[in-house]
């Protein structure tokens, strides 16, 4: 297992520098520049500021310096925010997206393993094709279509939640709903059409002939040979909503990791894109590793 994990380590550097590579390149295509304002900046302290972050430097040369800068764990000034670097920033934002993904998650899991077996369990009747018309419904609803309807519903017109912000656990109940429930359509989903291949193996045949109770039988035998497919979704997934959805954290005034995000692409914040976008990638390949070793756990057949 060390070595695997050595293996899985030694292969994540390249993958980091691939991703980081594009991501310099994307952001220095796009037009504009990190001190483009309405009002022009005079040429001598617009010189001064790009000499000031190193900007009036080749390409080649700038790119080395940021490499040798992340490789000490410096991920630079931000920009924008001329009094705090971009460590900063994502030590305040993330813990912000990592509350809200995290609630998210454990909603979807609970909500959408429930519906699935309940959907796998109920095959072709009623129930199952209920449940599977709402879960196509909650993936094809956007998040920024979804969040302004559950303002306008429960916010405004019937005023039971507050529609932004983070003072108290009201205001982050619209926020995870938004998250988490195209999460709990795929998961449901995914749990559906495994729970039925799995309800139709002769082990399952086994234990329900030896007089078991159905529920013993889902929940001890059915379900964990199940999991597979929803944890491999599970590990981007997590990724995702703990990084923060842009849109969602946009529109509810959230503080998070994701608003920082946009606000450095609008600004052409070139440390500040870039420190979130390798912060991604470390936490999907991270989450991906995890899931790789709870495979070894829902089914001991599988050695690495």
């Amino acid at each position: 297992m060390l070595v695997y994990a050595l293996r899985r380590a030694a292969a994540a550097i390249p993958t980091l520098f691939v991703l980081l590579t594009m991501a310099f390149i994307l952001i220095r295509l796009a037009p504009g520049g990190p001190f483009d304002t309405e009002r022009q900046l005079p040429p001598a302290i617009e010189a001064n500021l790009q000499q000031r972050y190193h900007l009036d430097e080749p390409l080649y040369e700038e790119y080395g310096r940021y490499l040798w800068n992340i490789a000490r764990g410096d991920f630079g000034p931000s920009f924008q925010y001329q009094d705090l670097t971009v460590t900063q920033l994502i030590r305040a934002g993330f813990p912000v997206s990592l509350k809200l993904g995290i609630s998210a998650i454990l909603l979807a899991i609970l909500v959408g393993l429930s519906l699935g077996v309940a959907a796998a369990v109920n095959q072709n009747h009623g129930a199952d094709y209920c449940i599977m018309t709402v879960a196509m419904l909650g993936i094809s609803i956007p998040n920024f279509v979804l969040a302004p309807l559950l303002i306008l519903g429960l916010a405004i017109y019937l005023d039971w939640l507050p529609a932004g912000g983070l003072e108290t656990w009201r205001h982050h109940i619209l926020p995870v709903m938004t998250l988490a429930t195209a999460q709990i359509a795929y998961i449901a989903r995914l749990t559906r059409g495994s729970m039925i291949e799995v309800l139709r193996s002769p082990f399952i045949r086994t234990a329900r002939a030896k007089g078991l109770p159905m529920r013993v039988v889902l929940l001890r035998h059915a379900l964990p040979a199940a999991l597979a497919p929803v944890v491999s979704y599970l590990g981007p997934a997590i990724g995702s909503l703990i990084t923060g959805s842009v849109v969602v954290e946009t529109i509810f005034g959230i503080p998070g990791i994701g608003r920082h995000f946009v606000i450095g692409a609008l600004n052409r914040d070139y440390t500040l894109v870039l420190g979130v976008v390798l912060l991604y990638g470390m936490l999907i390949i991270m989450l991906n590793f995890l899931v790789d070793l709870l495979y070894t756990w829902l089914d001991p057949r599988i050695k690495y």
